[in-house]
């Protein structure tokens, strides 16, 4: 491959990677062809973008990106496929889904860059199911803090009926 083969690809992973908020590495080696059509089926319909790259190309991508992602750089061995998303767990249960019904038991997740945060290895996956994006924990926290003014609201707006009935009734009299 020509150096500027090299250099224009590694431009595209950058932007790719910067257009996205979280990334994961994973290991799909091993997957035939009907199983890695579905899989990239299945990545299409949940928004995931996946790629097969090149690791000494992802390296070069990841270190002229600016941000500092030299803990994933150890993982950068094998087979490397980038799943990229801007849900941050959904490459995760996307993941844990397509292995259990694989024969190969692949992809294996080798590592994620999600929420701001590295995950290194397979022992995360189920942390990273479990991770709520910003918006969901936005969402939660204004829910909780909704309920209790909706419970005053509502206690004032009952009362009100009766203190209405209450004067009426008083005022027939």
């Amino acid at each position: 491959m020509k150096k500027e083969d090299k250099s224009a690809i590694i431009k595209q992973l950058e932007s790719t990677i910067q257009s996205y908020a979280h990334f994961y590495l994973a290991d799909i080696g091993g997957l035939n062809a009907e199983e890695t059509s579905s899989l990239r089926r299945t990545c299409y319909k949940q928004d995931v973008k996946l790629m097969v790259v090149k690791n000494t190309l992802l390296k070069k991508a990841l270190e002229n990106s600016g941000a500092d992602f030299s803990e994933l750089y150890v993982t950068l061995k094998g087979e490397t496929s980038l799943m990229l998303s801007n849900n941050g767990n959904a490459p995760a249960k996307l993941i844990k889904e397509f292995s259990k019904n694989s024969k190969s038991k692949k992809p294996l997740l080798k590592a994620a860059y999600v929420e701001e945060s590295f995950y290194i290895g397979e022992n995360h996956l189920e942390t990273l199911i479990s991770i709520k994006s910003k918006n969901e924990l936005i969402g939660e926290i204004i829910g909780l803090l909704q309920s209790p003014a909706k419970n005053v609201v509502s206690a004032l707006q009952s009362g009100g009926t009766t203190i209405h009935g209450v004067l009426k009734t008083l005022s027939e009299r």
